[in-house]
């Protein structure tokens, strides 16, 4: 895949670039990493520069996370409402659970976004939340795109002053990744153990 994009890349230019990361956004398994790194680096030997990729690599991210928000506002807390009703008592999950989820997500969902979008997987998967929650749309993009103007801003950066080693960044990478997925792994658990527990309170009760 590493190869596939990279030509991809530097045949298209910013365009190029401006697409992958796009489809990087609906596809998490493509690796933005790849994108913007090697973005950065491609600036070392065509005329491309770093505000360019950067600024056509915000564009594909943020345009991704839109379309993503729009997929969370087809949703929405009602039609959850309905699925709920009808198969929560297999998740053992109430409408007053997707309710507190939602006024969470009102209360602190504007800097969720900011900091998820450079977090590795979730930071494409937030937008869906963001539109179920029906959040702002002017406040979700302008935090997404501080947010991923941020990640993008580092990584292309890197990619352009390590040159023909842009490669090596890729390991500390998958590092990141690895913790960053070992603690959402983590956070699950305690919430599926909070949750049995109360549960389990209740039913005694």
């Amino acid at each position: 895949m590493e190869n596939w994009i990279t030509e991809f890349m530097e045949q298209y230019g910013y365009w190029g670039i401006l697409l992958m990361i796009a489809v990087e956004n609906l596809f998490p398994p493509i690796p933005s990493e790849i994108i913007l790194t090697f973005g950065g680096f491609m600036t070392t030997y065509t005329g491309m520069s770093v505000p360019g990729v950067i600024l056509f690599a915000t564009a594909g991210s943020v345009g991704g996370a839109v379309i993503l928000y729009g997929i969370g506002l087809l949703i929405d807390v009602e039609r959850l409402e309905k699925i709920v009703d009808r198969y929560g008592h297999l998740l053992r999950v109430k409408r007053e659970d997707i309710h507190r989820a939602d006024a969470w997500f009102d209360k602190y969902g504007y800097w969720t976004v900011l900091f998820c979008r450079m977090v590795p997987l979730v930071r494409s998967l937030i937008s869906i939340p963001a539109g179920m929650s029906n959040m702002r749309f002017w406040l979700f993009l302008l935090f997404t795109t501080i947010g991923t103007l941020a990640w993008n801003t580092i990584l292309v950066m890197i990619g352009a002053a390590l040159g023909d080693s842009w490669e090596s960044v890729l390991h500390y990478m998958d590092i990141y990744s690895n913790v960053v997925y070992a603690l959402l792994a983590v956070g699950v658990i305690l919430v599926a153990v909070m949750y049995f527990r109360k549960y389990r309170k209740t039913d005694h009760s």
